[in-house]
């Protein structure tokens, strides 16, 4: 299989999977119960979930590590157990990526949910240590790439960057979530975001989560015009959700079509990995992949 880089340098244009959160939570998971959790209690439910989006068209499947640092896991139960559970959903992922043997697997490294010093608790070793674990476990069961991903300050991305970098040579690629239009809640800007880590050897840059499909556009097409040609990832959510009457449950009204458009319309903009974040699920990701491949 040819590696996540030699495809990018191949020009080929990549299918990510979709939303984690949101889909467990469909398939029953409760409030409250971290899905890193699921790895050790309920792993076949997240190799279901990982399943059906090879199923419906990635290229890229996404760990369930997304909160898998050992400070974003202060609270679990598996605290001690950080690498493990790490490990254990590479190994989920791989055996669903096996359905097709062209699915890459990246592993997911979000927020640690603290802020730095001196706006929080956070000090920049700590940061670089606990990242630097958990890319050394997701390096060495066997990910393609690791994606650091949902960041909206450019000091905990650095760490994430640094500690994954002293762990591992895999390709990286980093995504800020721009969840005020198309800046970070930190003031982050699309175009500093690229020429950083373009500088700092990412192998793509790219913007997760969000607002909406046309917020998404306009970050990418920042993006683009900043470093033209760079590899881009984009995983935007299926719009912006609304409570259901009886306020149980989010609703995302953008179709699995409307996703379709607006990843050609992101790859047209420079886009080399297209998928979706939150609200998306399985048919939204055969919406992408049906506008992609046809």
């Amino acid at each position: 299989m040819k590696t996540f880089l030699e495809r990018l340098n191949a020009g080929e244009v990549l299918v990510a999977d979709g939303a984690t959160g949101t889909n467990l939570h469909a398939m029953g998971l409760k409030g409250g119960i971290p899905p890193e959790d699921l790895v050790m209690d309920q792993p076949e439910l997240l190799q279901k979930l990982a399943g059906m989006f090879v199923e419906a068209g990635s290229d890229i499947i996404l760990t369930c590590t997304f909160g898998g640092t050992r400070l974003r896991m202060k609270d679990s139960k598996y605290v001690d157990r950080a690498p493990e559970v790490n490990k254990r959903a590479v190994d989920l992922a791989r055996k669903a990526a096996s359905a097709r043997p062209d699915v890459l697997v990246a592993g997911s490294m979000g927020p640690t949910g603290l802020l730095m010093k001196p706006y929080g608790p956070m000090e920049p070793a700590q940061a670089i240590e606990t990242y630097a674990e958990q890319a050394k476990a997701l390096a060495e069961a066997g990910v393609d790439l690791l994606l650091i991903e949902t960041m909206f300050a450019f000091d905990e991305a650095d760490a994430a960057f640094e500690g994954a970098r002293s762990a591992t040579s895999l390709p990286i690629v980093v995504s800020f979530s721009y969840d005020r239009g198309v800046r970070t809640m930190m003031g982050v800007k699309p175009k500093d975001v690229v020429k950083r880590y373009k500088e700092k050897g990412a192998a793509a840059v790219g913007a997760n989560c969000g607002t909406t499909l046309e917020n998404m556009g306009k970050i990418i097409a920042e993006y683009a015009a900043t470093e033209p040609g760079f590899p881009l990832w984009a995983k935007p959510n299926a719009g912006l959700p609304r409570m259901d009457p009886a306020m149980t449950h989010a609703i995302y009204d953008v179709t699995p079509e409307e996703m379709g458009v607006a990843a050609l319309g992101n790859i047209a903009n420079g886009a080399r990995i297209v998928g979706g974040c939150c609200g998306s699920s399985p048919a939204h990701v055969g919406g992408i992949a049906q506008a992609v491949k046809k």
